[in-house]
Order: structure tokens, then sequence, then C-alpha cells
């Protein structure tokens, strides 16, 4: 067995995933990924090949929060953002990354912005 890199791991996880859920037109995608210094999520029509709506921690006054609280400002972002598209139910992929942290504190923003996955 070899070892594989954190980033093959995470592309493994990431197929694992993508293999299981597809985003529809009733029911996008919520894809999220995160850098160190960002976080970026958006809604994707897999059937269509094409992204509804997206939103981004750039688009945020950053000044004197932490990263976990942006992640959370980005999922209430986009929640307002798919409901003026008439999106209220979503699949949430966190791309596999481990739910955890940046990636928990912006689908509970997106759950408190009134998206429901």
């Amino acid at each position: 067995m070899s070892a594989t890199t954190i980033r093959e791991a995470r592309a493994r996880r990431k197929r694992r995933i993508r293999g299981r859920i597809s985003g529809t037109t009733e029911r996008p995608r919520v894809s999220v990924f995160r850098s160190n210094k960002a976080i970026y999520a958006q809604l994707v029509d897999d059937a269509a090949a094409a992204t509804i709506v997206a939103a981004r921690s750039a688009e945020i006054d950053t000044a004197g929060l932490k990263k976990a609280d942006v992640a959370k400002k980005v999922g209430e972002l986009l929640a307002p953002r798919a409901k003026d598209k008439g999106i209220e139910r979503v699949v949430f992929d966190r791309s596999g990354y481990l739910y955890h942290g940046r990636v928990k504190a912006l689908a509970e923003g997106a759950r408190e912005g009134g998206l429901v996955f």
C-alpha cells in the first residue's frame, strides 16, 4: 500500500462523494472550495452543467474576523442569492473536505439564511 498525499486523499474522497450526489435544476449542489486564505461556494446544476449563483469571501469585509466567521458570512451571502433565483432546497457537497471548521460554518450560515439540506 503506497502512502497518499493530502491532495490525493482529498481527490479520492471528492470522487467518492460526487459518485453519490448530483445537483439538479430543482435541487442544485452547493460546491465548496477552501484555500488557506479564502472560501468559495457555488450552486451548481449538474444536469445543465451550469453555475446558478456563487459567493466568495472576497466579497465580504473580513477585517477582524476569524476564518470560520468569514465562512459563515459566505454561507449567509449565498442563501439570499439562491432565494432570489427561487431555490430553497439544495444538496451539500463538501468537496472532500472534512465537515468541520470552515466548511461546517459555511453550511450553518447557509442554513441560517434559509437553505434546506
